[in-house]
Parts: structure tokens; C-alpha cells; sequence
């Protein structure tokens, strides 16, 4: 069985009402005993359970804190390339953007690996655009099974695939997969996704469990916010949560909320999911998903990041550049353009003139982040603030 049946076959309509429409006495009701349903989540969701939303912190922090304890892990996303072969309006790699694009050697790789080695990390999130010219010939393979050494735990994301093109991944060392639906409406998604495999919804939608079954033991996945309305999301998400939570058990499972950024092609948000909306939206996913880890990235703002780690969090990132090369400058002799699949020089004179603010390349970032602090200014906030910020978990050899 594959959660596209299922997905089908939630009530959507019916519990968005609820979440647009739940009374205060169901919202405290709920509070009382914790949801169990989706219908209940759909109420924590609602405007109602906005008004006691000091009510659904607290509740939320102490369901972490028994759960989780008093730490956080931190990770840094890894760009391998930003070549990509689907066109996305709301993803600065979106094919048709007329942006400088790299991909990685497996040498370069392995440099700007050991320079977050460096600054601590042990927890690494390999990323590259879909583009089976650029990306394939084993080189996803080569990539972990190059890094495992020093970094033992290793998360992928990449174009989706079949489950035995899956399992070679896994036997190179890498334990996770983190593919985003992006958007679970539908028609939304059709539209947004105008060419390339990705516009392939129910192939996305199952990606999760194939890599499950390839023996991935963490999987992740989420919505992008602003593509739909905030509450379908967040009703889709945890619906798809709990499918995965009773179907694939042996893996460890997060959910991260990312909210739009801006990028090249300038699109602009269709929706808004405020920050008081994010509050409530974590804290509601918090007490429906106990054990689920809740992931929060540098696209949000330094300000509100301090604020929301202690409220739900279980997973950051730290120090994060989305453009391949960042840490460190590799890939820069390499720069170039990609046109209808070719690779188009690029004038090495004027390169320098196109690095953006903080950037060690000319390559172009998926998008901008927002909170540009150093892993150790983030380790130390997390300490004064009671936590423990986790960079490793166990080492290489207990994985090889």
C-alpha cells in the first residue's frame, strides 16, 4: 500500500473547515486530553486555538523537553550542484533561470566537507538539483562513501529515484533522505511545475516510502510555505507524518517548515504563513506528532530563530550556504551556464563582480537565507538558552 490511496481519501475539505472554524470549548477540550486525530489537529490549528497560543507553547516545550530532552542537532546543508533539469517558478535553480551553475568534483566535495568538519559539524545534508547529466555515473554514490570516514552521519537530498537505485546510496554510507513535497495541493503543484519529472506528483508523494524500503533509517519531509494555504499544508503534512509513522517505523522521521526566500526568477509568495502562524503551526505538530523531529533552517530570521528553538525544535542548521562551493570556494574555475542541457563558458574577467555579500563563489544559491550566524555563535545561544546543541551522534564505526 502507498500513501497516494490514502492521501486521496482524506477529507481535505472537511477538516479545513475545522480548522478555520473550531470553537474554543473544542480547542480546550483538545488541550485537556491531546489530540488524536487529524480532526484535532485540524482544531490546533484554527483561529480559535491562536487566542491560547501561550497555552500551546507551553504544552509544546514540555512534550519536547520529555521527548527530546534539552538538545538540539545541528547540521549544515552540503550543495553539490545547482544544475537542475525541472523548471520550478518558486527555485532559483529552476532550469530556464539564466543563473551560474557548478557541480562539485568529488575532491571538491570532500574540501568543503572537511571545512565544516572544522567548525564541528558531524551531521551533513548532501543536496543537488535533478539533473541526470550532471549528477549520475555513481558520482551520488562516490560522495558519501568519500565522506563517511569523518562524517558519520550523512542525509540526501536529490532527485527522487526507485528504491534500487536507492540502496547503493545506503551501502555508501548514507543513513537519510529528505524529500519535500513542496506543495500537497494538487493544482497548485501542476501549475508550479511546468517541465521535468518533478511534475510528476504522485511519484514525489511516494518518494519517501521507496527510500524506506531501500533502508534509509531517516526520512524527511515538509511543505514549502507560500506555494498554498498554510493549513491544507500543515493538514497534508501531518497526515502524510502519521502514514509514515505507522508504515515505515524503523526509520526516524522529520518534518521541516520552510517558508519562501528570495531567489533568482523573483517569485513571489502566493500565500502567507505569519510568524505567529509558524508559532502555532510547530507547537500543533508538536502535540499531534510526539515523537517527531521538527526541523528549523536559516531561512528564518536570527530573531525568530532564538525564539522558536525552545518551543518544539529538535533539528537546526547552522552557518548554512545554498550555493555549491560555498564553504570554501570550490567549483570557481569551473563556473558556467547551462543552456537546453549545455554547458555555455561564462567570462572568468567579470566573476568576481557576481559574488554575491558572503560568498566565497560565483555559483549561484538556491536561495537567500536569513540568519547568517556562525555555527559557534549558534552553539553558544543554544547553550545560554539551557540546550545542548548535538553535533554528532555516533561515530563512523559503529555505521561502516
Amino acid at each position: 500500500m502507498s500513501f497516494v490511496a490514502e492521501f486521496d481519501a482524506v477529507p481535505f475539505p472537511r477538516l479545513l473547515q475545522e480548522a478555520r472554524e473550531a470553537t474554543p470549548d473544542r480547542v480546550d477540550r483538545i488541550l485537556a486530553r491531546g489530540p488524536e486525530t487529524l480532526s484535532d489537529f485540524a482544531a490546533l490549528l484554527s483561529p480559535a486555538a491562536g487566542r491560547s497560543l501561550e497555552t500551546l507553547c507551553r504544552r509544546s516545550q514540555q512534550l519536547t523537553r520529555q521527548r527530546f530532552g534539552r538538545v538540539i542537532r545541528l547540521f549544515a546543508p552540503l550543495y553539490l550542484s545547482n544544475e537542475c533539469i525541472n523548471n520550478c517558478a518558486y527555485c532559483g535553480f529552476s532550469r530556464d533561470n539564466p543563473i551560474l551553475r557548478v557541480t562539485l568534483g568529488v575532491d571538491e566535495v570532500v574540501r568543503e566537507a572537511r571545512a565544516l568538519a572544522e567548525q564541528g559539524f558531524r551531521n551533513i545534508l548532501l543536496v543537488a538539483g535533478e539533473h541526470p547529466k550532471f549528477v549520475s555515473n555513481g558520482y551520488l554514490e562516490q560522495c558519501p562513501a568519500a565522506l563517511h570516514g569523518f562524517i558519520p552521519s550523512l542525509l540526501l537530498e536529490v532527485g527522487p529515484m526507485e528504491t534500487p537505485e536507492y540502496e547503493p546510496l545506503v551501502k555508501a554510507g548514507a543513513e537519510g533522505l529528505v524529500v519535500y513535497q513542496e506543495t500537497y495541493d494538487r493544482t497548485a503543484y501542476a501549475e508550479l511545475h511546468t517541465a521535468g519529472p518533478k511534475r510528476n506528483f504522485d511519484w514525489r508523494l511516494a518518494c519517501p516510502e521507496r527510500a524506506y524500503a531501500a533502508g534509509f533509517r531517516r526520512i524527511g519531509i515538509g511543505a514549502l510555505h507560500g506555494l498554498a494555504d498554510w493549513r491544507y499544508e500543515a493538514l497534508a503534512t501531518a497526515a502524510h507524518a502519521a502514514w509514515l509513522l505507522r508504515h515505515c517505523w524503523k526509520a526516524m522521521l522529520t518534518i521541516s517548515l520552510p517558508r519562501l526566500r528570495p531567489c533568482a526568477g523573483s517569485f513571489e509568495p502566493r500565500t502567507h504563513l505569519g510568524d505567529r502562524d509558524l508559532v502555532q503551526l510547530i507547537a500543533a505538530l508538536r502535540l499531534f506528532l510526539p515523537d517527531v523531529g521538527l526541523v528549523l533552517s536559516t531561512r528564518e530570521p536570527a530573531h525568530l530563530r532564538d525564539g522558536l528553538f525552545p518551543l518544539g525544535i529538535t533539528h537546526a542548521s547552522a552557518g548554512s550556504h545554498t550555493e555549491p562551493g560555498g564553504y570554501t570556494g570550490a567549483g570557481h574555475q569551473n563556473i558556467h551556464q547551462t543552456v537546453k542541457g549545455r554547458v555555455v563558458a561564462v567570462d572568468p574577467e567579470g566573476l568576481a563582480g557576481r559574488r554575491a555579500p558572503g560568498r566565497s563563489t560565483a555559483a549561484t544559491g538556491q536561495f537567500d537565507i536569513a540568519d547568517d550566524r556562525s555555527p559557534e555563535e549558534i552553539a553558544s545561544l543554544l547553550r545560554r538558552l539551557g540546550y545542548e546543541p548535538v553535533w554528532k551522534d555516533w561515530d563512523a564505526v559503529l555505521s561502516a
